[in-house]
């Protein structure tokens, strides 16, 4: 039987135009979380505005192609849990880094080899999951949002190397952006509450366009349909910039963990099963070559999509499908993607500098659940100590290798996340961990 009550269920039967508001709702809540990394890349590796356009448009039709799979999963690559896919900010950084020191090419071969990594690793998931225990997991999403704290704050200014960089009318762009998405944030309830990034974007690129700041002129060469640009960027195998960002997709995966034991237990009212947390990061990777294919970053579980699940209770999978199937639509129309490449980035300053912030924050809660142990305080203070203190002074890695370099050198989220897990290796167990794992990323 067709009825309300069904949307909170996996497989309840939900008309089609009672569905299509809950997707909605789902694509609304991450829609500028998932093109905020690709317009970010783009303006600093400094890519074409057309082929920016492109990128946009397949990240979309990736993100959409991807909550179906975890949906509706191909054999074991899939979860069949409501978990909505989209391009992931923990490799925002190495990303700008390799795309701006290597080239696309490189980056994308990257991606490709790293999400058959970590698709194999999903499939033997039950095999190493012990050795990324909660604490763990928690360094590494705050040193994920330490790291693109000034990703967000070059935004604000104007974008780094732009020639208006920090000038008053990126400042006032930016501040208004942010007082909208914080009041929102703070005095909205409900569904406006989780859309206060969208409407800050929105209410932001509204006050730029009136300050002369948004050039619609490239909308006479843009196209009414097309279809995903396959292969934008010829792949390149470096085997640095490989090892890199299979780092990354470990630290991606413990964060897919979270997520998908955060849904379990707050919207579906269980713990998950170990074949579903593999089965989740077996998506995760190989959908994420799959989007290498088609110029795009890594992409992975969005944590405000299970907060919204698990706000609203509403977990049916066909009614988030149809969330999914707006996003591949939406992506299908290029006008859509060029529109989004003309905001200005004092806007997506302004929103992503609350965003990267919440993900700090979200690793600070998660080391609470942990407990504040001296065996946790030492795996914390040393990891990050290390991670982030030593890659910002780069110059003390040119006595290793080259390989090292690429690696280690400005990726402190790799460097937060091998020593996190060696000292949880070797330091003596004090004490039971929560149970709990982390809910956001």
């Amino acid at each position: 039987m067709e009825n309300k009550s069904n949307l909170y269920q996996l497989d309840g039967r939900v008309p089609l135009l009672q569905a299509v508001p809950f997707g909605l709702q789902h694509v609304l809540a991450m829609f500028v979380a998932n093109i905020t990394p690709i317009i970010i890349l783009a303006n600093v590796v400094g890519i074409d505005p057309t082929v920016s356009a492109t990128l946009i448009q397949n990240c979309m039709i990736i993100a959409g192609i991807g909550t179906l799979v975890q949906l509706y999963p191909i054999w074991r690559i899939g979860s069949r849990l409501p978990i909505v896919m989209g391009i992931s900010f923990t490799f925002l950084s190495l990303a700008l880094f390799i795309g701006s020191t290597q080239g696309m090419g490189v980056l994308m071969g990257a991606v490709i080899i790293g999400g058959i990594v970590e698709g194999l690793l999903g499939l033997c998931a039950h095999y190493w999951l012990k050795l990324i225990p909660h604490i763990v997991a928690a360094t590494v999403v705050t040193a994920i949002g330490f790291s693109l704290l000034p990703i967000g704050a070059n935004s604000f200014a104007g974008g780094q190397g732009a020639a208006d960089f920090g000038a008053a009318h990126n400042w006032i762009v930016g501040s208004f952006t942010l007082l909208v998405c914080l009041g929102f944030q703070i005095f909205a309830k409900g569904f406006l509450r989780s859309l206060s990034v969208l409407i800050g974007l929105v209410l932001g690129y509204i006050l730029a366009i009136c300050m002369g700041m948004v050039d619609f002129s490239g909308f006479q060469q843009v196209g009414i349909v097309s279809l995903p640009n396959f292969l934008p960027f010829k792949p390149e195998f470096n085997i640095g910039a490989i090892l890199s960002i299979v780092a990354i997709y470990l630290v991606s995966a413990t964060e897919t963990i979270g997520d998908t034991s955060a849904l379990c237990e707050s919207a579906l009212g269980r713990q998950p099963h170990k074949r579903e947390l593999g089965n989740s990061i077996t998506c995760d990777g190989f959908v994420s070559s799959f989007a290498g294919l088609f110029g795009c970053t890594p992409i992975t579980s969005f944590s405000q999509n299970v907060g919204l699940a698990a706000m609203s209770g509403v977990v049916n999978r066909f009614a988030i499908a149809t969330g999914a199937c707006i996003m591949i639509l939406g992506g299908i129309f290029p006008a859509v993607g060029f529109l989004l490449t003309t905001i200005p980035q004092a806007v997506l300053g302004g929103c992503t500098i609350m965003m990267f912030g919440s993900i700090m924050f979200a690793g600070f809660r998660m080391m609470a659940r942990c407990g504040f142990s001296d065996r946790n305080m030492i795996i914390v203070s040393l990891s990050l100590s290390v991670g982030l203190g030593f890659t910002q002074a780069t110059e003390m890695f040119q006595i290793f290798p080259k390989i090292v370099q690429t690696v280690f050198a400005e990726n402190c989220v790799a460097v937060v996340f091998i020593l996190a897990v060696i000292l949880n290796l070797v330091l003596p167990k004090d004490g039971k961990e929560n149970p709990e794992l982390a809910k956001d990323e």
